[in-house]
């Protein structure tokens, strides 16, 4: 599992993946399966998309009834239930942290590759501590404590892109994003001046969607696209509402969203004319 950070959700994902497959494989039914380890279909569907820590009792009769009885075989897939149900570092912020929103920071953590187009607000990887107080503090019904873990935790998520192998963060920003006076102007002045320098990074590309492009191929909203290094593990599509996320894994749902932000990225400024754009911002 190397190069995946410290994250469970993507060993929860991988396992939720071999089980599925081996049941298939036997051509057993959900049903069936579930109804081996006193539980419903429904819980074998979230067991294999990864949406549920695991029982290693189960995962072991699940084995058995798919006819994996090599101990060596079986003591690999065991393994990995262990480090599935290893606790990320998100789950210390579990106070301030939405369910909706702890699959996404786990997914987040673990790709190689981050999408992303966005409307209203600076990407949070990509908010200066100025701007993620200002975007954080409009919560008028946290508390002080609470405010300061939001904070704490928006500023731990950017450091996925300083670790080696951190993901590679790309970008495409609406201009709507910038002329929203988040904080005031001053915090504005101090986000885009972050922006500019965060665009000197490697593995960060940002891309400015100006007003002048008119209709284009996102018009439905902000969403993220994240990819991942691991070949069982497919694309994930991130949609954010206002009370919770939906997360889209179907390959031709996930497709059209992918096409569309390879569309926005040729409609964008191209990222030195980005950089220019920004400077011209501050001036």
């Amino acid at each position: 599992m190397e190069g995946v950070g410290d994250s469970s959700t993507v060993r929860r994902i991988l396992l939720g993946s071999l089980l599925r497959r081996l049941r298939e494989s036997k051509g057993i039914a959900m049903r069936e399966a579930g109804y081996h380890i006193r539980a419903t279909e429904s819980k074998i569907s979230r067991l294999e998309t990864g949406k549920v820590s695991f029982k290693e009792r189960d995962v072991a009769d699940l084995l058995t009834f798919y006819g994996v009885l090599d101990e060596k075989e079986r003591d690999q897939v065991l393994d990995l239930v262990r480090e599935a149900n290893t606790l990320g570092w998100w789950h210390s912020f579990g106070e301030v942290l939405p369910p909706w929103f702890e699959a996404y920071v786990g997914l987040e953590s673990a790709a190689s590759v981050v999408r992303t187009y966005e409307v209203q607000f600076v990407p949070g990887l990509l908010q200066c501590p100025e701007y993620v107080s200002a975007v954080v503090s409009a919560n008028r019904t946290l508390t002080t404590a609470e405010l300061s873990r939001r904070i704490e935790l928006r500023m731990r998520r950017q450091e996925t892109l300083e670790r080696e192998n951190g993901p590679v963060l790309w970008v495409v920003l609406d201009e709507a994003a910038l002329r929203r006076p988040i904080g005031g102007s001053e915090v504005m002045r101090t986000q885009i001046r972050y922006l500019i320098e965060q665009a000197g990074r490697p593995n960060v590309t940002i891309q400015l969607l100006p007003y002048s492009v008119g209709a284009h191929a996102a018009e439905g909203g902000a969403f993220t696209l994240l990819r991942f290094a691991e070949a069982d593990l497919p694309d994930v599509v991130y949609l954010e509402h206002l009370t919770g996320a939906q997360y889209i894994e179907k390959p031709d749902e996930v497709e059209q969203y992918a096409r569309a932000m390879d569309r926005i990225s040729v409609d964008a400024l191209h990222p030195d004319a980005t950089i220019n754009a920004l400077e011209s911002l501050l001036k």
